[in-house]
């Protein structure tokens, strides 16, 4: 029984989910309405735990012929291991990804259930169906669907949207590339095997490097001007200058070096980048020292 629930709980790929509730929640502690009301934020990061996992099990059962080619998931993932059939698993994606939907018209509001609807759509379909067999720039454009956490909690909390969530959805958004890049220049080989056109396979490692680099100033450029859009203060910017230099720094180091340590050393930093520069949003929220 707890193998067959650690089973499905993997369709879900629950890293990705973990750092999609990290910067939801960064965006109702910014937004503020909720606090009050602690029940109904957990609703909110509940449903929105279901679009994140919905989406990632669509794209494990679309998927699963390849990650049974692949080295990186044949031995991981529970559909190339037989552990959940593809009918179970297509099943337990709809079911997640219509209660994620209905929660959030229910206890949310119409606005934050269509953006939910629509993540699950262009990530489990648009992304994984057509953008990421057909085009380079795959990642580039399915990153949008992984920064909407902060977009569908803003939107559930206030009805509305902001400058702020904007900027919360730019940051995941520019982070996306460099992050799975480096992934991808550790693994190329299982993205040939299955003939997915990531970028080391199209352009070659030099131009991937170079690409990491300046998604990776561009990104911390961007974290560093939020505290004077009045969406961070001063604990948020001090962190973020900290991370930024580091995330710039080992970007550079790896165009340097061109290892594939190198690459996995940004890989794995980059995981710890958006982590503690969301849980710094959230302390600075809740603390708040204005910069100017």
């Amino acid at each position: 029984m707890s193998s067959s629930v650690s089973s499905y709980i993997q369709l879900t790929k629950p890293r990705i989910v973990l750092l999609v509730l990290v910067t939801a929640m960064a965006a109702l502690v910014m937004e503020g309405s909720l606090l009050a009301r602690p029940g109904q934020l957990l609703l909110v990061l509940f449903a929105i735990t279901l679009v994140a996992g919905s989406a990632n099990a669509f794209n494990q059962y679309f998927e699963r012929d390849l990650d049974a080619t692949m080295a990186r998931t044949r031995s991981r993932r529970p559909l190339p291991l037989h552990r959940v059939s593809a009918g179970s698993a297509l099943g337990f994606a709809i079911a997640i990804g219509i209660l994620s939907v209905v929660l959030l018209a229910v206890f949310a509001n119409a606005l934050s259930a269509w953006l939910a609807l629509g993540t699950i759509l262009f990530y489990g379909f648009g992304y994984t169906l057509w953008l990421k067999p057909r085009t380079v720039h795959n990642i580039v454009i399915g990153g949008a669907a992984g920064a909407m956490g902060p977009v569908i909690a803003w939107a559930a909390a206030s009805g509305g949207l902001t400058l702020a969530p904007i900027l919360l959805f730019l940051v995941i958004f520019l982070w996306t590339p460099p992050h799975f890049w480096a992934l991808a220049l550790c693994v190329k080989e299982d993205y040939r095997a299955v003939k997915i056109p990531m970028l080391p396979l199209v352009r070659g490692d030099a131009e991937t490097y170079r690409q990491i680099e300046l998604y990776s100033v561009a990104l911390v450029a961007l974290t560093l001007a939020m505290p004077f859009l009045r969406t961070g203060g001063l604990i948020y910017g001090v962190l973020a200058l900290g991370l930024g230099c580091v995330f710039v720094w080992k970007a550079a180091r790896a165009r340097r070096l061109a290892t594939v340590r190198s690459a996995w050393d940004v890989f794995g930093f980059s995981i710890l980048y958006l982590f503690v520069l969301f849980l710094g949003m959230i302390v600075d929220s809740l603390w708040r020292i204005p910069i100017l």
